[in-house]
C-alpha cells in the first residue's frame, strides 16, 4: 500500500512537467530497462530467433528489443495521461483510417468484435476507440497488486470501457454482445490448447484464441481487426481493417477453425510487415514450444 501511495505522489509530480519532458523521462526509463533487464532482453532474443531463425540480423534484434522496452513505458505513460487529460487533449494526435467499416456495422445494428493485439500504443488505441467510436468491453487478467489493478481499471472506465475478469468472463461477454454492444479481444497471448485452434501464426503452428470466432458466429457479430500505428511515437493512426467474414456452414467446428485461421493470418501479415511494434517481450510460445525459452 505504501508503495502505491508513493507512486501516486510521483505521478502528480510527473503530470506537472511539460508533456515532452515527461515523455523523455519515460523513454529514458525504457532505455535503462533495456540495459539492465537481462531476463526480458533474452525473451525478445528467443522470440526473434524462433520466428526469423538463429542467424537473425543482430542490428534488427537490438533495435527491436530497445523499441519493445520503449513501447512498454509509453503505454504506461498513456495510461497515466488518460487519468489527467481531457478527451479533447488526448485526441489531438489521433486520426482514424477506414472508419467506414465500423460505421457500416453500427448502421446494421450488429454487435462488434474488435480483433486486436499488443501492438504499438495499444492502451491509447483501446481508450480512443471506446471513447470516440464505440464503447468497449474488455477482458482483463487479475493482477497480484489490487491497488494497481484498481488504478488501471478505473482509468479505463473513464474511456467508457467496461471490463470483466478473465475467469468467468463469458457471462459478461454474452450479455454485452446480446445487447448489441462491442468487445475488444487481444488475440496474441499465450493460451491453453483447450481455448484455441492450432493455426499458422508468424509461420509457426500455434494455438490461437478461438473465442472470437465462436462469439462472432453465435451473435452474427462483425469481426473487425484494428491496430494503432505511428511513425514518430507522438502522432497515431488507428486503422480499422476490412471485416473478416468467415464461412457459416453446417460444419460448426470447421467454420470456427477457419475464422480463427483468418484472424491469425491477418495479424501475422501485419506483424511481419512491421515487426518492431509487436510485444516481443511476451513469452507467446511458452505452452506450444516451451523449449524456445529453455535455451
Amino acid at each position: 500500500m505504501i508503495g502505491f501511495y508513493i507512486f501516486l505522489i510521483f505521478e502528480k509530480f510527473l503530470m506537472l512537467l511539460p508533456r515532452k519532458l515527461r515523455r523523455n523521462i519515460f523513454i529514458g526509463i525504457g532505455t535503462l530497462a533495456f540495459k539492465f533487464s537481462k531476463r526480458y532482453k533474452k525473451v525478445v532474443m528467443q522470440n526473434l530467433k524462433f520466428i526469423y531463425g538463429e542467424e537473425v540480423n543482430g542490428k534488427f534484434v537490438e533495435e527491436t528489443t530497445k523499441y519493445s522496452f520503449k513501447l512498454l513505458l509509453l503505454n504506461f505513460l498513456h495510461t497515466m495521461e488518460a487519468r489527467h487529460y481531457s478527451i479533447e487533449k488526448l485526441k489531438e494526435n489521433i486520426s482514424f483510417e477506414n472508419l467506414e467499416v465500423v460505421t457500416k456495422a453500427q448502421e446494421a445494428k450488429k454487435p462488434i468484435i474488435f480483433v486486436t493485439s499488443h501492438y504499438g500504443a495499444w492502451e491509447l488505441g483501446g481508450s480512443m476507440v471506446s471513447t470516440l467510436v464505440e464503447p468497449l468491453m474488455i477482458v482483463y487478467k487479475k493482477m497480484n497488486n489490487q491497488y494497481f489493478q484498481d488504478y488501471l481499471l478505473s482509468t479505463r472506465a473513464q474511456s467508457r470501457i467496461k471490463y470483466v475478469e478473465k475467469h468467468g468472463a463469458t457471462k459478461g461477454i454474452l450479455k454485452q454482445l446480446r445487447s448489441g454492444g462491442a468487445i475488444a479481444i487481444l488475440i496474441d497471448t499465450n493460451i491453453q490448447a483447450k481455448d484455441g485452434e492450432k493455426v499458422d501464426f508468424l509461420g509457426k503452428e500455434t494455438y490461437q484464441l478461438k473465442s472470437t470466432a465462436y462469439f462472432a458466429r453465435k451473435f452474427d457479430a462483425a469481426l473487425i481487426p484494428v491496430l494503432i500505428h505511428t511513425e514518430d511515437d507522438e502522432n497515431y493512426v488507428i486503422k480499422f481493417y476490412d471485416e473478416i467474414v468467415p464461412p457459416k456452414t453446417d460444419n460448426v467446428a470447421a467454420d470456427i477453425y477457419e475464422s480463427t485461421r483468418m484472424q491469425s493470418e491477418w495479424l501475422s501479415k501485419e506483424i511481419l510487415k512491421a515487426p518492431k511494434p509487436w510485444f516481443w517481450l511476451h513469452r507467446r510460445w511458452k505452452n506450444d514450444y516451451p523449449e524456445v525459452y529453455k535455451k
